[in-house]
């Protein structure tokens, strides 16, 4: 399910049980807003708190504004928009913002395209001037379209890879539009981006990359004076067009019939079945009712939609619903994933049913007053960061023209009633008017069937050709304008830890964070799924998805029940290295949200039935993974490369293996993991270190269970490097990784290692993906990451390419990590990358989550906790001689296994050629588990 809720009014918490609390404030968005007078329109969002800011600019242009055979323009400027301006050459953006330890992304929906970054908060000036850049001086060459439409048809071909990829992000919108526009999907299609000049480009732009097409919001720590001076500086000088912005008016004509389509494609593991219906515009007064529509059917594992389809009748492995809401006609979509060995029948009566039932009968005050708890919750999850603060303005502004739309909304869902509920089933989810869509495989030997196809009545315009677009040039090295210098640096600050211990061993750890009423906490174990016998591989896994599925004294329903009325969400996992059990509540309900915590993490019951429910959902889900090309060549590459040792284990198990889990294999797993001598309890967030004590004291002082020695964690010996080709065909684009083992994370060398990683595949401006995207336009992107552990854990390198570009992509990665390992990586690159690593880790810790999560891996790693305030310190002592030694001894890709996963015909020959030798072994046979992968 997805909320559109944005906090913003005082919110008092709903009798509930199994307790009824005080009322929470909810403090209102505060923002002060102007209009310049050419048309933009400026959202400022002070707060001193933090040591960042975000800085938001969203156009009023989507892809329903896509002109007539040019499908998939709005998202090009998605990429465009990061290329050069006048004064910017091109990738700037990223100098500005990843390399001062910031971030920049984009999006495009069907109504709007949003730019946004967060950078330390002294380089605002510097992102509102390139904001003027983008939006008054952007250059539009064919050099550069061209480079990016071999980007987004790499990203559009990396989507239709993907398990599913089509249902989702065509089909759905196809079959369910006959006249709106909404009916294209919003990438677009090879061949309209392949018809399109660089002409028809300048003029999408000059039509709608204007000031009065544009909301701007700044949030985070900043002056309101000076923003308001440079605002007017930098973007007010940019004229206003004296022509119209089109706009799309089409109205979509209401459905008097249902539809039904049977679609097959290859690599789809699972039948998937969807039932979708339009939905009036965003303003329409029952959108809080279909909000609370969505969160019955699908707001968490106490959802109709999980305890019918998926827990009590099992034929399903997922099952969700998706309401989107547009300027436009929206959609509501209920789909689920079938079960292994059921079938789509079962599946599309069960949402069907439950569909009924909402129509058909009340639901009871118990079920709404959840929902809405839910709803306060993730409402101040939201609003945790500087960058989700901006994104709630901006979006209520272009979609409903309301910057307060989050607090109408907010309120009005708090007033939902049962009647309403009813009356809005009704009203929009009529049986007779859904459109339904089959999804599966084909027959063996049979080929892929899609009969949707885009209706001959949707209407599209012309492509707009202003008169006198202006064609900008790029200035010459010495004739650019530099960009404004930065500010004074706001110091950072990183909570201090205090830590206490239980009389019974359990360590205790509190980080305070007062800003909101939220509090995370975490309980883990420096156990996990490395220690899992290799005749039981899955089992870290399995124990932690049952740990929540019941105790002696609730079921895994009433288990589910309990903690979502709080408004709380609770979940259990299992790394290499570690198991957690996490929750996230208000403050005001942390301690009966916690007694769940507490009964999950000391009484887990494993029942047979659960058991037996939770390994078919591991297999299905195992089922899907194996079709994912970027999955199933990371589990190969890491298999190759480690061999027996323990990090080479598939964490998820294979098919094999997870049928052969007892429930004496849980209960022997659970005590092998858990136990308070040896498990850590985090509290991040609006809680004290006495509140954190007593709270652990009243809940685990009296949990008693034997240490288990840790298993041996020994390493086998490491095999030869391997290069395995797993023939997947049809698959319309490659998986290419690279795996090779590394260090621990206690290892003096980790930081100039883990800088090296940055540099290498670290984010945008990485080598690898200045080579392989930005370059060559081979990929929609690549990167790599370290995962160093209590044994020296894997690099990993990745990339998906089109087929036919698999051996280039494999000399480029293989170059790159060479050469990091021989060159001394110069001085303001390696500024830049550090920067990134020491932005990345603040902006992660921004949430209470986040902050938790950061705590739990230094314990898991047996790291001292002092190591977060001393990070960034560690990062900027790296040399460019440590890390081109660390390099060297870790990066040579010599040492590294290779799995490519995609249509062996297409590149076979050119590995051949390339002198590349890999074993060749069928995607559908190969197997995960074996240390020979067969």
């Amino acid at each position: 399910m997805r909320f559109f809720l944005l906090p913003a009014v005082l919110l008092a918490a709903t009798a509930m049980s199994p307790v009824t609390a005080a009322p929470v404030a909810v403090p209102p968005l505060a923002f002060t807003a102007r209009t310049l007078p050419n048309g933009l329109r400026v959202y400022a969002m002070p707060d001193k708190t933090g040591t960042t800011v975000s800085v938001q600019i969203w156009y009023d242009v989507g892809s329903k504004d896509d002109p007539r055979g040019r499908s998939g323009f709005a998202h090009l400027f998605e990429h465009l928009m990061f290329k050069a301006t006048r004064n910017m050459p091109s990738e700037m953006l990223d100098r500005l913002t990843e390399d001062v330890g910031g971030a920049n992304n984009a999006s495009t929906d069907d109504d709007y395209t949003e730019y946004h970054e967060t950078a330390p908060a002294n380089h605002l000036e510097r992102l509102i001037w390139a904001e003027g850049e983008r939006l008054g001086g952007l250059v539009i060459d064919q050099p550069t379209f061209a480079a990016e439409r071999l980007v987004v048809e790499e990203e559009l071909r990396s989507g239709l890879a993907r398990p599913y990829g089509q249902l989702f992000g065509h089909d759905l919108p196809t079959a369910n539009y006959r006249v709106h526009p909404y009916a294209r999907p919003g990438i677009g299609s090879i061949a309209d981006l392949d018809s399109a000049s660089v002409e028809d480009v300048r003029a999408f732009h000059a039509t709608y990359y204007r000031p009065d097409n544009a909301v701007l919001v700044v949030s985070g720590n900043f002056d309101p004076a000076k923003l308001n001076q440079w605002v007017d500086r930098y973007l007010g000088v940019i004229k206003r067009p004296d022509r119209p912005i089109p706009r799309v008016a089409v109205a979509e004509p209401a459905r008097t019939a249902p539809a039904r389509f049977t679609v097959t494609a290859a690599n789809t593991p699972l039948p998937a079945v969807t039932l979708s219906w339009l939905l009036p515009p965003s303003s329409d007064a029952d959108h809080a009712a279909a909000n609370m529509i969505d969160g019955l059917l699908s707001g968490g594992e106490s959802s109709r939609l999980y305890q019918s389809l998926v827990y009590r009748d099992r034929v399903a492995s997922e099952a969700d619903v998706e309401t989107d809401f547009k300027k436009g006609p929206g959609l509501f979509t209920a789909y689920a994933i079938v079960a292994g060995g059921k079938n789509a029948d079962m599946v599309e009566a069960g949402l069907r049913r439950e569909i009924a039932l909402l129509r058909d009968r009340p639901v009871s005050a118990a079920e709404l007053d959840r929902v809405k708890n839910l709803v306060v919750t993730s409402a101040l999850r939201e609003r945790e960061t500087a960058e989700g603060r901006a994104s709630l303005v901006a979006e209520g502004v272009i979609i409903e023209g309301d910057p307060n739309a989050a607090d109408r909304r907010l309120a009005a869902i708090q007033a939902v009633t049962a009647a309403d509920v009813q009356r809005v089933a009704r009203r929009l989810l009529p049986d007779d008017r859904a459109v339904a869509i089959r999804y599966g495989a084909p027959a063996k030997g049979a080929t892929d069937r899609d009969p949707i196809a885009l209706a001959s009545g949707v209407v599209t315009a012309p492509l707009a050709t202003p008169a006198n677009v202006p064609i900008v040039t790029a200035l010459g090295a010495t004739e650019r304008a530099a960009p404004p210098a930065p500010g004074a640096a706001v110091s950072p600050a990183v909570p201090v830890a205090s830590e206490q211990k239980l009389a019974n061993g359990l360590r205790i750890v509190v980080l305070e964070r007062h800003d909101l009423p939220i509090v995370t906490a975490l309980l883990v174990s420096p156990h996990g799924s490395a220690e899992d016998p290799e005749a039981r591989l899955g089992r870290a896994e399995l124990v932690a998805d049952l740990m929540t599925k019941g105790t002696p004294t609730r079921s895994a329903t009433q288990f589910a029940d309990a903690i979502e009325s709080l408004g709380a969400s609770i979940s259990a996992d299992a790394s290499r290295d570690a198991a957690t059990v996490s929750m996230t509540a208000r403050s005001d309900r942390l301690q009966p949200a916690m007694a769940i915590l507490a009964d999950a993490a000391r009484n887990p019951v494993f029942a047979a039935d659960e058991l037996d429910r939770a390994r078919s959902e591991a297999l299905d889900d195992l089922t899907v993974a194996m079709k994912r090309p970027a999955t199933l060549a990371s589990l190969v590459a890491t298999r190759a490369a480690f061999g027996a040792a323990p990090y080479g284990k598939p964490e998820a198990g294979t098919p094999k293996t997870l049928a052969a889990l007892t429930r004496a294999d849980m209960t022997a797993g659970y005590r092998a993991i858990w136990s308070p001598a040896s498990a850590t309890l985090v509290l991040a967030g609006d809680v004290t270190p006495a509140a954190g004590r007593a709270l652990a004291q009243s809940l685990f002082g009296d949990w008693t269970a034997p240490t288990m020695p840790a298993a041996s964690l020994a390493s086998a010996a490491l095999p030869k490097p391997r290069a395995i080709l797993l023939d997947m065909p049809g698959v319309p684009q490659a998986a290419v990784t690279l795996v090779r083992p590394t260090l621990t994370r206690t290892d003096r060398a980790y930081y100039p290692l883990l800088v090296a990683n940055a540099v290498l595949g670290g984010g945008y401006s990485s080598r690898l993906n200045l080579e392989v995207r930005i370059r060559r336009g081979l990929a929609y992107g690549a990167g790599s990451r370290l995962a160093a552990g209590r044994m020296p854990g894997p690099f990993a390198a990745s990339t998906q390419t089109k087929n036919a570009s698999v051996p280039e992509v494999i000399g480029l990665m293989r170059d790159e990590m060479t050469r990091l390992g021989r060159e001394e990586v110069p001085q303001a690159e390696l500024a830049a990358r550090k920067a990134t690593l020491i932005g990345g880790f603040g902006e992660g810790i921004e949430t209470t989550d986040g902050l938790a999560g950061a705590a739990a891996g230094l314990i898991a790693e047996d790291v001292p906790l002092a190591e977060m305030g001393l990070y960034a310190g560690r990062i900027e002592a790296v040399t460019p001689a440590a890390l081109r030694a660390a390099a060297a001894a870790h990066l040579d890709p010599a040492a590294a296994s290779l799995a490519v996963v995609g249509d062996a015909k297409t590149f076979a020959a050119g590995l051949a050629a390339k002198g590349i030798l890999m074993e060749r072994i069928a995607a559908d046979t190969v197997d995960p588990g074996s240390v020979g992968l067969k």
